[in-house]
């Protein structure tokens, strides 16, 4: 079976991002990364700053792309899809609230999680609604309901069907090449954002 051309889609923006934003680099100390309103963190990252029990085990590979913004900001489908699943993930370092939306791409299946939400998001998002490209379906949400992070969307794809409203967005690095396989990198949908 061939894969999904990326490239043949016109897909709708996530974000509304400005002209200008950060491109972070979480792979060292975040003690002096500089935060504008709006940034990216990469996909594909090797980052140490996962400390809580969630990721034991060496988990430090970064597998979706983060987009950084104010709480309540929108969040938009970035194709015609159906939600697959929505719920929270509480543990501390989690996702916190979480949507996946269900595409079906060229005859193919693609699965996005859009992570890191507002409790609203999640309330509005029932599983078997659809969902239109370009339409808003989530919001950014504060550290109190996201997981204990800074205000971002963790965009993560999937081939892989997910069971529930969670996938691994850290992996070990010994996982990487199978990781990168299975949850390809967002900008082929989001386009070079850095």
């Amino acid at each position: 079976m061939a894969g999904i051309d990326f490239g043949a889609e016109d897909w709708h923006p996530t974000v509304d991002l400005p002209e200008f934003y950060d491109v972070l680099d979480l792979s060292g100390s975040t003690e002096n990364v500089r935060m504008s309103d709006f940034s990216i963190g990469k996909y594909d990252e090797i980052r140490n700053i996962y400390t809580t029990e969630l990721f034991a085990g060496g988990r430090t590979l970064h597998i979706g792309l983060d987009i950084g913004g104010p709480v309540g900001t929108p969040v938009m489908s970035v194709a015609d899809g159906t939600v697959a699943f929505s719920g929270y993930n509480a543990a501390e370092g989690d996702y916190g609230h979480t949507v996946i939306v269900h595409h079906t791409i060229q005859e193919q299946n693609l699965w996005i999680l859009y992570g890191h939400l507002s409790a609203a998001s999640t309330a509005n998002c029932i599983a078997g609604n659809p969902v239109s490209k370009g339409e808003v379906i989530a919001w950014l949400g504060d550290e109190d309901e996201n997981g204990g992070w800074p205000p971002h969307l963790h965009f993560q794809l999937s081939l892989l069907e997910p069971h529930t409203h969670n996938l691994p967005g850290v992996v070990h690095p010994n996982d990487r090449e199978r990781a990168l396989r299975d949850f390809p990198d967002p900008r082929l949908v989001l386009g070079p954002l850095y």
